[in-house]
């Protein structure tokens, strides 16, 4: 979600606290208030099925209530204030960042508060949109490939679904480290798209069909030795009477996975089930290859990371001011047209990152 200048006043705020208010964007002047409009999720008690409401709060009346959770947590924005503890930011700082998992405000929200240690600055070059909608996939990438795979100059890199939103800023950060890419495409215009990325990516395997050979096309690619790094987009488990038709279509086996992975490769998956049966792990072993889960959230779980993630952070921020992340992504919407997009993104319905602009 993108800021810009708005209300200079957004509710008290504890003057002995590290905490920000952070303005998220209005579009033209808004005058001074203290109920903030913002989206949550409800959740059926007696289904699964997952509601969007809008809901108008004071901001020092926020708090989470069980059956309603706050939505968007990648934001961007101006400091309207700042506990008497902050010392990275002041008022009229841009910035960007992450709302933690437990955050009672919803980025989607005109204005929100937010430890320092969650933030970081805005290089004035960035715009707005690029800024809340690259940060995620930006962090993703690099955890991925910088820390669970230790990525290097000369390195084989296969990114699957290369076309997404995670997969297009993975392709730019593997290029910009010097690294060899292979990616898949899941239709013919994600295809195409990758085929116009430059750097040019060394190989593009349509997966579309069904009918592509994701091991043997890397292995030929490689000349036989396999590829150092695998980023999955998922991958099946099972055979192909226990799959749905579209997993079964687009994603690789895990067997075609350990197969085209190189001696000493790293794997890094999203498949937070991945299931390895005894024959897996030790062809694995034999291979001296390692499995590791990207989940971004770890960083926050412990204060020892804390630098290491702010550096992520302004990293991410960095690459965007000088190019190097180029995200796709859609037009900005509008606040009151969130809730029927956020239920479209519910349905996997859309391919490029969804960004409300205030």
């Amino acid at each position: 979600m993108g800021t810009a200048p708005g209300p200079e006043g957004a509710g008290p705020l504890q003057k002995d606290s590290k905490v920000a208010v952070v303005k998220v964007q209005a579009v033209g002047a808004a005058p001074k208030q203290v109920t903030m409009k913002g989206l949550y999720f409800q959740q059926s008690s007696t289904s699964e099925e997952i509601t969007f409401v809008f809901q108008e709060r004071l901001l020092t009346e926020m708090k989470m209530e069980k059956d309603f959770f706050p939505v968007g947590r990648e934001v961007a924005g101006i400091v309207l204030d700042v506990g008497s503890k902050v010392s990275f930011f002041q008022p009229g700082d841009e910035v960007a960042g992450i709302l933690p998992l437990d955050s009672e405000d919803p980025g989607l929200c005109e204005a929100v508060r937010v430890h320092e240690h969650y933030l970081v600055h805005k290089p004035e070059k960035v715009a707005w949109t690029e800024a809340a909608g690259t940060i995620r996939d930006g962090v993703r990438a690099y955890t991925a490939l910088h820390y669970l795979s230790h990525l290097s100059p000369g390195k084989s890199v296969l990114i699957m679904d290369g076309a997404s939103a995670l997969g297009t800023i993975a392709i730019q950060l593997a290029h910009h480290r010097g690294a060899k890419v292979i990616s898949t495409a899941c239709s013919l215009e994600d295809k195409q798209c990758l085929e116009r990325c430059r750097p040019s990516i060394a190989r593009v395997i349509d997966v579309s069909n069904g009918k592509a050979q994701v091991a043997e096309s890397c292995l030929e690619e490689t000349g036989g030795l396999g590829v150092d790094i695998v980023l999955d987009a998922g991958v099946r488990l099972y055979s192909k009477d226990d799959e749905p038709a579209v997993k079964l279509q687009l994603l690789p086996h895990k067997h075609d996975i350990i197969t085209l992975l190189g001696v000493g490769g790293h794997w890094v998956t999203t498949e937070e089930n991945l299931q390895l049966d005894p024959p897996d792990s030790h062809c694995l072993y034999l291979k001296g290859a390692t499995v590791a889960f990207l989940n971004d959230e770890v960083w926050n779980l412990s204060n020892v990371q804390q630098g290491k993630y702010l550096c992520i952070l302004k990293d991410v921020m960095e690459k965007l001011s000088t190019g190097v992340f180029r995200p796709q992504l859609d037009e900005p919407i509008p606040l009151y047209e969130a809730k029927v997009t956020m239920e479209v993104v519910q349905k996997n319905q859309g391919r490029k990152k969804q960004v409300v602009q205030f």
